[in-house]
């Protein structure tokens, strides 16, 4: 009897021991199943006017940005990556709808709004489930609606898939925005010593407490919240943090000036606002961290365009080794610093040389996502879920189109990559200039006398792009 129960207990420690482990196996493969196939969280970050040369992770040994670095060995860094057009407004309508500026009329700064009937990665993400939020400078449009001013349109972040937002219309000062900072008096400049330019708005209504201080902590202070509200819903979040750093005027605080102590006092400003937000996008990571789903979201980082060519000139800012900055269709003022990061799913340390622009981030989100884009409704962008996996070595087959048009100076401008050739129109009343951005990245030799077939080929190619974007803007693409 004794051995018959001895027996039975021991039967019946090996069955709790295996229903233990049984137990642990279906619990770690519902884990793992739900993580494969659940939906990932997407994060678009977005500096203003960062210069190629002005982060650590390409090659400026002086400025202190240790988050992006770590991204950047950790993720995929892209060194031939291109914004859609030199300045800011043209390249945010691009990264939201994966088509060129020019389709949407919106050629320059403060010059049009995004059209409604515009499709965004925020729409198309909401109506998959995901919460959206929009956090920093959106300069899309007005966002007061009964403000009336002399050029753009109202057309809010609301109004175009953002369910949370806390925004400013355009540049605010990136130290206290709500105060003019001593040393300005250029636009938004207030004898009073306020700010007299963009304000925030919360989810529509000005915003006036936590307005102190770093902005690029201010922004992320809102945008925490707003995902933390998601997980706490177990739902998916797309979040857009576009920084006002480092566009003029651009201003650090005393602990962040006190980092670079042997620099001239404009390029302190300069690289202790870029290393402020610098800890914001470190912080960031932290939170995803500790709420266990950095492995579950894919985060995109890039400059708007190049650094502001006043501080180019004086030597405070850097496009890198490349000509030019912004308002400039040199290198210098398109190619701009370019990271992305999903933890065990893109490849780690990557450094890719592909060509890729802010037009192709609504492609390769919707490929990652398993979306398809509307085919009536022509995109500009490429998918770059084959590079950021490390599964291509290929070269982009879709040329890269750039333009930028403002009637001040009668200024009409374009670039037009394809493979390692670029033609551009530099400056306004310059001829097509032909240059091999490969083997002469500087720009410092024009081919256009020497290869005159090949520059033909590639105005032809440039004027079928802008027929096509011409089309786009005067109706073609949408029902009214």
């Amino acid at each position: 009897m004794n051995r018959k129960i001895s027996g039975y207990n021991m039967e019946f420690r090996c069955f709790k021991k295996r229903a233990a482990l049984l137990v642990f196996i279906f619990s770690f493969l519902g884990s793992y199943a739900q993580n494969v196939n659940g939906k990932p969280n997407v994060i678009l970050i977005m500096a203003d006017d960062l210069g190629y040369g002005d982060v650590g992770f390409n090659g400026n040994e002086k400025i202190i940005t240790p988050y992006l670095d770590a991204m950047a060995k950790e993720g995929v860094k892209f060194t031939n990556f291109y914004a859609a057009a030199p300045l800011c407004s043209p390249t945010r309508a691009s990264v939201l709808t994966g088509r060129s500026p020019y389709r949407q009329g919106i050629f320059a700064a403060h010059t049009g709004g995004m059209r409604p009937a515009e499709k965004t990665i925020p729409e198309l993400l909401k109506n998959k489930g995901y919460k959206t939020g929009f956090f920093g400078k959106w300069h899309l449009g007005w966002i007061e609606p009964n403000k009336v001013e002399s050029r753009g349109v109202y057309s809010p972040p609301w109004f175009h898939g953002y369910e949370e937002t806390f925004a400013t219309k355009s540049a605010v000062p990136t130290w206290d925005p709500t105060k003019t900072p001593s040393f300005w008096n250029g636009f938004g400049s207030e004898d009073d010593g306020s700010w007299g330019g963009s304000i925030y708005l919360e989810n529509g209504v000005p915003v006036t407490d936590n307005l102190e201080g770093d902005d690029s902590r201010i922004i992320m202070d809102r945008a925490i919240p707003f995902m933390e509200k998601a997980i706490a819903g177990n739902e998916p979040f797309f979040t857009t943090i576009w920084f006002h750093t480092p566009h003029e005027p651009v201003v650090a605080g005393p602990e962040y000036l006190a980092k670079y102590p042997d620099l001239p006092i404009e390029q302190r400003h300069l690289y202790g606002a870029i290393t402020a937000m610098d800890d914001q996008i470190g912080r960031l990571r932290a939170f995803l961290k500790v709420n266990n789903i950095e492995d579950n979201t894919i985060i995109f980082f890039c400059s708007d365009n190049g650094p502001s060519g006043g501080l180019v000139k004086k030597g405070i800012a850097s496009a890198g080794p490349f000509r030019g900055h912004k308002h400039d269709m040199w290198e210098g003022g398109l190619r701009v610093p370019s990271l992305a990061l999903w933890p065990n799913h893109f490849k780690s340390g990557l450094v890719t040389d592909y060509q890729s622009s802010t037009v192709d981030y609504l492609p390769t989100i919707l490929d990652i996502l398993n979306m398809s884009p509307s085919k009536k409704i022509p995109l500009d962008g490429v998918s770059l879920k084959s590079v950021v996996m490390g599964e291509s070595t290929s070269q982009r087959t879709v040329p890269i189109a750039s333009g930028f048009q403002r009637l001040y100076k009668d200024i009409d401008l374009y670039a037009f990559i394809d493979g390692q050739y670029k033609i551009c129109i530099p400056n306004p009343g310059d001829e097509m200039m032909l240059f091999d951005i490969k083997n002469d990245p500087g720009e410092t030799k024009n081919l256009a006398s020497e290869q005159p077939e090949l520059l033909k080929k590639m105005e032809a190619g440039l004027e079928k792009v802008k027929e096509s974007w011409r089309l786009s803007r005067e109706g073609k693409d949408y029902q009214w």
